[in-house]
């Protein structure tokens, strides 16, 4: 769950609190061209207020209006499409041949928010089951494999914690790093026990700045699999402090600022810590997609690039992943060193 979502959940709390009648909205199933994936979430107030998105706009008048003369998900959880058939997708500006299938779900007490935001907020990953028939919501723990799955009868969702970015280092670059992985939903920490490279940091917003070294750093933020650590300071005493103890950790990306050449001897030394084989090739350096471009803009979009890949599953076995079959390896190099 990204903090969007959790930002959905915190204010249709608000809203309960207020005494406003609220319905959930989330996405079940897509056919064909849909803006949005199956979990998205929307709340509607009974007033027409919204937070969150179902279609990037597309059919959220129409559900709205709907909502609001009383045609959906008055007392029970009620389905829904758009775009079955192509006038409707034309009328409500859906890609071509795209369809969406919705659940609505009007909140009460017994829709368990409070302790969804409790766990996510606590780093749980949890599974919340809706019954359509009765409106019964539980809670459980998320096991390997879990999805956004609907059956006709029962809505899960997964929720869990936001993704979370540690950048050692707090210089030029990881202030373009930062910036993008905000966009990207990223809650970001800056570690640098530094004091000259902290001027700035603390008008940020989304963001941590923190002192402490680096390998103590990495212990007590007890990563998880939403984790990504990257480190950028030149400087191998605190780099590859905060990577000795990264890579044994879970977290989905690991990476490091430097030329293959530098990588190379950073990989040795971590070999001679507490630092597995297995764990040393986990290691992402040089960091980043080779997108060519030396610039600390360009080398933070690579940074982020990589990362998402990484994080969506793909496989980086092509020229962009490969730093060896670079045409401006010596330029781009210079850049990283």
């Amino acid at each position: 769950m990204n903090s969007m979502d959790v930002e959905v959940i915190r204010t249709a709390m608000d809203w309960m609190n207020r005494g406003h009648r609220v319905v959930l909205g989330t996405v079940v199933r897509t056919w064909g061209s849909s803006p949005r994936p199956p979990g998205s979430l929307m709340i509607i107030r009974d007033d027409g207020q919204v937070a969150g998105s179902l279609s990037g706009g597309c059919i959220e008048d129409d559900l709205i209006e709907r909502v609001a003369r009383g045609e959906l998900a008055l007392r029970l959880p009620q389905l829904t499409s758009y775009g079955a058939a192509a006038e409707e997708a034309q009328r409500f500006g859906l890609p071509c041949g795209g369809t969406v299938q919705i659940v609505l779900e009007p909140l009460a007490a017994g829709s368990m928010l409070r302790e969804l935001l409790a766990a996510i907020e606590q780093h749980r990953v949890v599974v919340r089951r809706l019954d359509l028939a009765t409106g019964v919501v539980s809670l459980a723990p998320s096991q390997q494999g879990d999805t956004v799955r609907f059956d006709g009868q029962t809505l899960q969702t997964v929720h869990g914690p936001r993704l979370r970015l540690l950048i050692v280092g707090a210089g030029q670059l990881s202030r373009y790093l930062t910036g993008m992985a905000v966009m990207l939903d990223y809650h970001v920490t800056v570690c640098d026990p530094r004091q000259e490279y902290h001027e700035g940091w603390s008008a940020m917003a989304g963001v941590t700045l923190s002192r402490s070294m680096p390998d103590d750093l990495v212990l007590a933020m007890n990563l998880d699999p939403m984790s990504a650590v990257v480190a950028v300071t030149h400087d191998p005493k605190l780099d590859d402090l905060a990577l000795m103890e990264a890579l044994k950790t879970p977290a989905f990306y690991v990476g490091a600022l430097g030329s293959r050449r530098n990588n190379d001897a950073r990989r040795l030394r971590l070999l001679e810590f507490d630092v597995s084989s297995a764990e040393v090739a986990a290691l992402r350096g040089p960091v980043g997609l080779n997108l060519g471009g030396p610039t600390p803009p360009e080398i933070a979009l690579a940074i982020v690039a990589e990362m998402t890949a990484v994080r969506r599953g793909m496989a980086l076995d092509g020229s962009l992943a490969d730093w060896s079959r670079s045409a401006t390896e010596c330029r781009v190099g210079a850049a990283r060193p």
